[in-house]
């Protein structure tokens, strides 16, 4: 009995997991971007209140999508291996898998439809993996309708064998069936981005102490943090970008109208709101695209306005101040980072950066639409869910060399690190060793206001253990405040600090 009932929870479960296998393939092959379980695990995260989410990302950081892709997985197996026990009890043949594994499709078809577009591709994959719920179920349940011998033993365990490797060809072709992501990333390569020139670093801007950062974050190192369980994947003969709302004359731009553009180039750090203090939510690249403010100034921004609504192509939104959009700080759409295409995950064809903002009031990756309004009017995705409306980056400092843990020998030590307050600028960085005085650290030369700056100090120490200490001064006579603040809801304060043993 309890290898019958064994047999029917493994037919749940491998009909579950190859349904998702199905509608993935099916998905993919229809040339969506999103299969049903990644517009769920969408689903999940906006749903998600705003210290949850900050929390998780805190504890698990870039792995948070995998693991949530990886959590509905695990939930809709467990699911249908409760499908199957139930089915075996009731004896209502294919009725009850049906109905629950259409409550499950349900589900993902809801998510789909909740995404921006295309739906289409999702609504196919959703619909074909309940019916291959169905007729998986249907397939691996006929051997053991009766009482297991061992012929239908030997069936039960042929049928499964090759329900799961079917499963598993399935997930891999779907993988590398992605044809539209291909071709998004063959549209990236082919791009003629004649007018972009790759960064030049002064020595001067990077200090070179050993074990630091660069001052010019590659491409492939800077943060990502979003909403986005898969990127969108955006031609960009098919982009358009609106700017609309409370304008005299609305404005429609394809990408080519974008490169016909004057192009501008800037050194800019930008960081997360959720970087905690001495976090590494953070990088510095040279961008290259085209300034927001004549684009503004042409659609006409009428009187009353101070906001402007950014919707990327996945429907994420931030709401920016419109004098951070108009004012000097050179905020840009931006095409290119460090002299190449932007990355699909970093928001390729076309993002918004402003510097002196946190990104989730800003930095909209894959943006396709800038509503001028009101901030009473509207507010962006990240607001909604508790965190301030205005996102001013805070002024801060972090000590990269050494980290907390390290051992080094006696004497001379060298401590080093970066400040930042983008649009403001960094005037002075200071060190203290075991809450002693305040020593001057020398500074990197910088571009301008709206990058991080590197520092470093040397310092005699003694055998034994100690805490050094480091805090910044803006530019503008600003001293870094000593008070710990988590990031929510306008971004982390306080001093870093790190204990290291001397021998």
């Amino acid at each position: 009995m309890s290898e019958q009932r064994g047999a029917w929870a493994l037919s749940g479960a491998l009909s579950g997991v190859a349904g998702l296998a199905v509608s993935y393939l099916v998905t993919a092959l229809a040339g969506g971007d999103e299969s049903p379980v990644a517009a769920v695990a969408e689903q999940v995260i906006r749903l998600t209140p705003g210290g949850v989410a900050e929390r998780a990302i805190r504890s698990v950081g870039h792995a948070d999508k995998p693991l949530l892709v990886t959590g509905v997985i695990v939930v809709v197996t467990v699911l249908s291996g409760l499908v199957g026990l139930f089915a075996r009890r009731t004896d209502t043949g294919l009725a009850l898998p049906a109905a629950a594994y259409g409550v499950l499709a349900a589900v993902g078809l809801a998510a789909v439809l909740a995404q921006p577009a295309p739906h289409a591709p999702g609504v196919l994959g959703t619909v074909v993996g309940w019916m291959a719920w169905v007729g998986f179920f249907a397939l691996l349940t006929r051997p053991i309708a009766t009482p297991l011998g061992e012929e239908s033993r030997r069936r039960f365990l042929a049928t499964t064998g090759g329900v799961a490797a079917a499963s598993v060809v399935a997930a891999y072709v779907g993988r590398v069936a992605g044809r539209h992501r291909r071709e998004v990333g063959a549209a990236r390569r082919a791009l003629d981005l004649s007018g972009v020139t790759p960064p030049q670093v002064d020595p001067t801007y990077d200090l070179g102490v050993a074990h630091q950062p660069p001052w010019l974050t590659p491409a492939d190192e800077f943060y990502r943090i979003d909403t986005a369980i898969v990127p969108p994947a955006v031609e960009p003969g098919d982009w358009r970008l609106r700017i609309h709302g409370m304008v005299d004359r609305p404005l429609e731009l394809t990408f080519d109208e974008l490169l016909g553009r004057q192009a501008t180039e800037e050194w800019m750090t930008l960081n997360c709101v959720s970087n905690t203090v001495g976090g590494d939510l953070i990088g510095n690249a040279w961008w290259s695209g085209v300034r927001i403010a004549p684009l503004l100034a042409e659609a006409g921004v009428q009187a009353g306005a101070d906001g402007v609504l950014q919707t990327s192509a996945d429907g994420w939104t931030c709401l920016t101040p419109v004098e951070a959009l108009t004012d000097d700080r050179g905020a840009m759409l931006a095409f290119a980072q460090n002299g190449e295409p932007l990355t699909v995950e970093h928001g390729f064809p076309v993002r918004v950066i402003v510097p002196g903002l946190y990104g989730y009031v800003s930095a909209t990756k894959w943006v396709v639409d800038l509503e001028v309004t009101r901030f009473e009017d509207a507010q962006g995705y990240w607001t909604d869910k508790g965190w301030s409306a205005q996102g001013p980056v805070k002024l801060a400092s972090r000590i990269d060399v050494p980290r907390t843990g390290d051992a080094v020998d006696a004497g001379d030590v060298v401590v080093a690190g970066t400040a930042w307050q983008q649009h403001t600028g960094i005037g002075k960085v200071e060190i203290s060793v075991d809450g002693g005085r305040w020593q001057a650290a020398e500074l990197g030369a910088v571009p301008g206001a709206d990058t991080w700056v590197q520092w470093r100090a040397t310092v005699a120490l003694d055998k034994g253990d100690h805490q050094i200490r480091a805090r910044a001064t803006s530019a503008a006579g600003e001293v870094q405040t000593s008070v710990r603040a988590e990031p929510a809801p306008d971004g982390a304060t306080g001093w870093h600090s790190v204990e290291i043993h001397v021998s």
